[in-house]
């Protein structure tokens, strides 16, 4: 049976790695692997494989660099809000009298020591204490778009239960 043209057959040596890659993804697609080869090294001698190269990462790295312009700005909010914490934490704060430094001292450690054990108890829970003060804070905005339990939804806004029909 003849396809119109004649085909070439090469024997070519492959990765094993890529030989079991090969037999995986022409059985998932129910494709020969013939075919996939072929098709594979059209688009590789493609003009425009280039190109298309070339495009695919060019959004991958405006993607990154979107990431990393967000993760600047993210650092820059957090560098901000502890320099103002600490100047205000400066400003208020009293001296210790010289008598008692060796027990605001310790005092200070142990306060430490909870510090970094309560952060590491948060950071090992997965989510954002900003995100949680948000959600402390800040209502769920979909509960001002929801009719209530004992309001029809299509009953007009003006209609009264009691009002004659």
């Amino acid at each position: 049976m003849s396809t119109g043209y004649a085909r070439k057959r090469l024997n070519l040596f492959i990765e094993p790695e890529h030989a079991k890659r090969l037999d995986a993804l022409a059985t998932m697609k129910g494709l020969s692997k013939s075919s996939i080869v072929a098709a594979a090294l059209a688009s590789f001698l493609s003009p425009d494989s280039g190109d298309q190269r070339e495009a695919a990462i060019a959004k991958r790295l405006d993607r990154l660099s979107r990431h990393l312009d967000k993760l600047e700005r993210d650092q820059n909010i957090l560098i901000e809000t502890l320099a103002l914490y600490v100047r205000y934490f400066l400003t208020v704060s009293t001296p210790v009298p010289e008598a008692h430094q060796d027990a605001a001292r310790a005092q200070g450690r142990a306060r430490f020591a909870q510090f970094v054990e309560q952060l590491g108890r948060h950071l090992l829970r997965g989510r954002s204490l900003v995100k949680d003060v948000i959600d402390e804070i800040e209502p769920d905005q979909r509960q001002f778009y929801m009719a209530p339990d004992n309001v029809r939804a299509d009953a007009p806004a003006d209609e009264s239960e009691h009002s004659p029909t």
